[in-house]
């Protein structure tokens, strides 16, 4: 698989945007009723795969400003991170690459892969943490894969 120098760019613009986002909204972005506006950008992963590493990268960055910053945040969520993008991807092909399939994909692996940080980091239990992350994940996902949707009737942007 080759990487272009137009897909540079559009990492470089995905990582920068999510993580820009996520310290901006810093305070909904982290603890344990978060809701990480910035996965919005998430399901545009459908259209190109490396769009999952710029993802990956912005956590990354994002959560360098996370009152739990360490080995979770800065190993285990990006590596998540970048494996739901890459399920995502790989699922939304099988539906023309289809953003609210990228979506779901997404916004469910990324509640489970938080709830189960939070057990380890604060001891709460998943299921106190589980049902919540998953309703906001999805609707942010699904805010996203819609906009998306809109944006590509009159642009390619990818």
């Amino acid at each position: 698989m080759k990487i272009t120098s137009k897909d540079l760019s559009l990492i470089a613009i995905f990582a920068s945007l999510y993580a820009v986002l996520v310290y901006l909204l810093a305070p909904i972005s982290f603890y344990v009723l978060q809701f990480r506006v910035a996965g919005i950008i998430r399901p545009a992963i459908a259209k190109k795969w490396v769009l999952a590493i710029g993802y990956t990268i912005g956590v990354v960055v994002g959560n360098l400003f996370s009152p739990f910053v360490g080995i979770y945040e800065l190993l285990f969520m990006p590596i998540m991170s970048f494996i739901a993008g890459i399920i995502g991807y790989i699922l939304a092909t099988k539906f023309n690459n289809n953003y609210l399939v990228t979506g779901i994909v997404i916004a469910t692996i990324i509640p489970l892969s938080v709830s189960w940080m939070l057990n380890q980091v604060l001891s709460i239990p998943l299921l106190a943490t589980l049902p919540y992350l998953f309703i906001s994940e999805q609707i942010v996902c699904f805010l996203g894969s819609t906009i998306f949707k809109a944006i590509e009737k009159r642009y390619v942007w990818w």
